[in-house]
């Protein structure tokens, strides 16, 4: 069996200074004092790559193995350190102990997890588990290994890749048995537990929150969207005075709000109501920079770190005052756009929304919701598209409050098509996608 190479894991950095050796890495710092000549200057040779167990030793001399020993231990169990052999590598990304597993029985049947994600990249293979701080990096001589752990087999069955089943059961994507005989785990989907995992804490990824990871790349992604040049209608302003004079109280708005499916046919939502729901809603109250020098925005409903990336597209079908077509709201000017009018794609999007609902008939207006994935993830890393999803929460909430106060049917759709919405609104996919639908109209 090869000799398993050590190294301080690539994103770690050593420092020396007032008798202090410390190595810090994004998990958390570790800082030794009074190491001897020996241990110090084995550190520096892992600092600066892959360093064999045996030329470790000698550096370290025979008088002071035991204590390198226990120091070695240490970093694998503060997640410091990577360890590689036979073309495989176990690489720490978050915080927690990571070190090579007991090797598998020769007649144990093992296969890859189900939640095992591959990437490509560096001329590697990445094998990583929502479920572990540790990825497995596969060269290409060693990449054949995962075609053999398709199905069930034994390490038998993989000779020469015992140091590479280690590393891959260290990193919690090799399985030895069923992982769906209970309800825990069956009822997770791999990239439902890829969201909840990753998104939820920096333990299983080395970087999270709000990084900035983009400021030496790219320029931040201003507040306002290029607007449409189609047909430009200015909405009437409600008077908020008013309104907040003959609104229902809230706790009253909350108990009355209901999923509303069903329109009046005979009396269409109005120009002037859509106008007062985005207004109440989704109007742009300000704009302010900041230190970081990115545009931020002010609204009625809370998003994080201000960023305000939603948007929202009225496809209007029967509303009294506006052509049918797939419209923008634009936050600032109080107005709508036209996108397009009802092409066959835009009509997809009708009857999308129709099944979904389960209508009998057309609905008067969806309210598509887009992000504008830019304006989030330049910023937050990790949790980037975690936090689209609870802004879309919180402004299907308010359009529910505020639709209801307004004695409007509002409900929201559990789901909807982002490549058909692309396709309708000429909109790249990846730069500005459908993330909520809801329908809105006269309540019957």
């Amino acid at each position: 069996m090869d000799e398993t190479k050590l190294r301080l894991r690539r994103d770690a950095e050593l420092t020396e200074a007032d008798g202090e050796v410390r190595i810090s890495a994004p998990a958390g710092s570790l800082g030794l004092r009074g190491l001897d000549a020996g241990t110090a200057a084995a550190l520096r040779i892992l600092a600066g790559g892959d360093a064999g167990e045996t030329a470790l030793a000698a550096t370290v001399g025979e008088a002071g193995l035991l204590r390198w020993n226990l120091l070695v231990r240490r970093l694998s169990r503060a997640g410091l350190l990577e360890y590689a052999a036979a073309g495989a590598r176990l690489r720490p990304v978050g915080a927690g102990a990571v070190e090579p597993a007991p090797a598998p029985a020769a007649d144990t049947p093992i296969r890859l997890s189900r939640f095992a994600v591959v990437t490509a990249g560096d001329g590697v293979l990445t094998v990583r588990s929502p479920r572990s701080p540790a990825v497995v990096e596969l060269s290409p001589a060693a990449c054949g290994l995962l075609g053999a752990l398709a199905s069930w087999t034994t390490p038998a069955q993989a000779p020469g890749q015992g140091q590479a089943l280690r590393f891959l059961a260290a990193a919690g994507v090799l399985a030895t048995g069923p992982e769906d005989d209970d309800l825990s785990q069956a009822q997770w989907h791999p990239r439902d537990l890829w969201l909840h995992a990753h998104s939820r804490g920096p333990r299983y990824t080395g970087r999270y929150g709000g990084t900035y990871a983009f400021t030496s790349r790219f320029d931040p992604v201003p507040a306002a969207p290029p607007p449409f040049t189609g047909e430009r209608i200015e909405l009437p302003r409600p008077d908020l005075e008013l309104l907040a004079k003959t609104d229902p109280s809230l706790t009253d708005t909350l108990e009355r709000r209901r999923s509303l499916r069903e329109h009046d046919p005979d009396a269409p939502i109005t120009l002037a109501q859509l106008g007062e729901l985005l207004y109440r809603t989704m109007r742009r109250r300000g704009v302010f920079t900041s230190p970081d020098g990115q545009e931020l925005a002010d609204r009625p409903y809370p998003s994080g770190g201000s960023v305000h990336e939603l948007e929202v597209y009225p496809l209007i079908v029967s509303c009294q005052g506006a052509e049918p077509g797939l419209w923008h709201y634009d936050t600032a000017g109080h107005a709508l756009e036209l996108v397009s009018p009802p092409t066959p794609a835009v009509r997809a999007l009708v009857e999308r929304a129709r099944s979904a609902a389960q209508l009998t008939g057309d609905p008067q207006v969806v309210l598509t919701v887009t992000a504008r994935f830019g304006r989030v993830m330049w910023k937050y890393e990790t949790i980037g598209y975690s936090l689209v999803l609870k802004h879309v929460g919180v402004l299907y909430q308010t359009l529910y409050l505020a639709g209801t106060a307004m004695d409007l049917a509002v409900c929201a759709l559990g789901g909807g098509d982002a490549a058909d919405f692309a396709l309708a609104s000429g909109l790249d996919y990846l730069t500005e996608g459908s993330v909520g639908e809801l329908i809105v109209g006269s309540r019957r």
